[in-house]
């Protein structure tokens, strides 16, 4: 018979989830303010997706590697706090140097370097909630998470216009040039980063692998590493999946020069190749009985997923699909559909970034507070009609931007946007961690985030043409899209299967 996990404290939970106040204090300061970097630096509107590739190609590459390699580790300060620390420091250091990049191309490059160490600190913060606590504390240390998402955001997203209103700190800056109202941000941003998971580091305990075997059922455990065993020898599998993802990827590429698009529209359907690829030579190494490899492993356990994690993977599509176009579009869609401008010097422009950043900072203040909320609306009803609610509600309040026409009336949909933010960051993997095994809880989370990255790459490669050939380059257009993508996927939770 299992043992079961100890129930934690509130102040428990508190500790172990304050690191996610520094992460999200990276994340909202690059997610509302570097599309007005690259756009300072000279980038036009429909180059901004294809610059923003980095952050979801880097999610998809290092948070499964970092998830494989945090299951495999101990070391004296514990499994996942190595990766919190480590992460931190490089994603510090990069949030100084990005608001400095002198041309676009560093930037750029910042970008992926900031959101690699991001993902260093965030990916095994997912895992931590899975470990300590027991299956009825899951919502509660999720619902944790998304309050120090949302409050991080919201300070960090209110950052330049605190420097600007408050202290009196310039909010423009010569052409080519980063106001330093922004500077400062990213400067204050990561010092918070870095003390924040300290905190977490040194005030959090984590159970031995030889404890956390314990909690597990030991003949399903058995049953399952059985099956893991056959999964990694069958290398069938991986050849079926490669033969079809090549093939799939290799038709969408000619088709896609046939009509011929602009060249960023060619990454998502290479990657399809490229992922083919990839399969084919997981099932080249069995074959040949190399099977002690992270690699291997990570493609076995992707292909052997649990149903519910198939099912939530289709959820996180279009979800995160729909942030994604509100990301990167917002600043311009705002500025130019209610500021009407698109000179990013003018006064007027750097007015219009900065209540983006406002509401921005709205729909994760909300967050913080709907994080709670969630947690009473899981008990009166569940986790899944919760989160079809949250969804929906996002979603329509995304789409309703369109509509307004008066800047501070966009308070109004942010708030909708908060709700569905919330549940974003704390429904899916409370749902998710009751179906996954302890000692492969690091893999799996770092798999499931293909299903948040996998829907940026295709927003990246594909919302530049989109703006550009559909919508007659208004960029407000993308925000509507991202509605009615929301929408959806708050309809398709209700075919998800929640196990406990």
């Amino acid at each position: 018979m299992k043992k079961e996990k100890k129930a934690l404290s509130f102040w428990q939970i508190w500790n172990m989830s304050f690191g996610f106040l520094g992460i999200q204090f990276g994340f909202a300061l690059q997610n509302a303010n570097v599309s007005r970097i690259f756009e300072t630096l000279g980038a036009k509107v429909d180059d901004i997706p294809i610059l923003w590739i980095a952050a979801p190609v880097t999610g998809l590459i290092v948070q499964p590697i970092i998830g494989h390699l945090s299951d495999k580790t101990w070391t004296r300060l514990g499994r996942r706090r190595p990766f919190f620390l480590v992460g931190a420091i490089l994603a510090s250091i990069a949030l100084i140097i990005m608001p400095n990049s002198p041309t676009l191309w560093v930037a750029a490059g910042m970008l992926w370097i900031m959101d690699t160490s991001i993902n260093i600190s965030m990916e095994p913060f997912r895992a931590f909630v899975g470990d300590n606590l027991p299956s009825h504390q899951r919502t509660i240390g999720f619902s944790m998470q998304s309050f120090f998402i949302g409050t991080g955001a919201v300070v960090a997203s209110f950052l330049p216009y605190i420097f600007t209103e408050w202290f009196n700190v310039s909010n423009t800056a010569p052409p080519g040039e980063i106001p330093l109202s922004v500077k400062l941000s990213f400067y204050f941003g990561g010092a918070v980063f870095i003390l924040s998971v300290l905190w977490t580091v040194f005030t959090s305990k984590e159970y031995s692998p030889e404890e956390l075997a314990e909690f597990e059922d030991k003949e399903l455990e058995a049953k399952m590493k059985e099956e893991e065993l056959a999964n990694i020898k069958n290398s069938g599998g991986d050849f079926k999946n490669g033969v079809v993802f090549l093939i799939i990827g290799i038709i969408i590429t000619f088709a896609l020069t046939f009509i011929k698009v602009d060249k960023e529209v060619f990454i998502f359907s290479i990657g399809l190749a490229i992922f083919g690829l990839l399969e084919l030579f997981s099932g080249f190494l069995k074959q040949r009985g190399k099977l002690k490899n992270g690699f291997v492993a990570v493609v076995s356990d992707f292909n052997t997923m649990p149903l519910t994690m198939k099912q939530l993977a289709i959820v996180q599509f279009f979800s995160w699909f729909a942030l994604f176009a509100m990301w990167i579009y917002t600043t311009s869609g705002v500025t130019s559909h209610i500021y009407g401008t698109t000179d990013t010097t003018s006064a007027l422009y750097n007015e219009g970034a900065n209540w983006v950043g406002i509401c921005f900072g709205i729909y994760n203040g909300f967050a913080a507070v709907f994080a709670f909320l969630l947690i009473l609306m899981a008990k009166l009803t569940n986790r899944k009609i919760t989160h079809a609610v949250s969804l929906i509600i996002g979603g329509i309040s995304l789409a309703s931007i369109f509509f307004i026409n008066n800047p501070t009336m966009l308070l109004v949909p942010f708030v909708g946007i908060g709700l569905a933010w919330a549940s974003i960051l704390a429904m899916p993997y409370a749902i998710l961690t009751g179906s996954l095994p302890a000692h492969k809880m690091g893999v799996f989370m770092g798999i499931f985030n293909f299903f948040i990255v996998i829907p940026q790459i295709l927003a990246a490669s594909i919302l530049g043409f989109v703006v550009k050939t559909l919508f007659n380059n208004q960029p407000i257009y993308a925000l509507i899209l991202g509605g009615f993508s929301m929408i959806l996927a708050g309809i398709l939770v209700v075919f998800v299967k929640d196990r406990d």
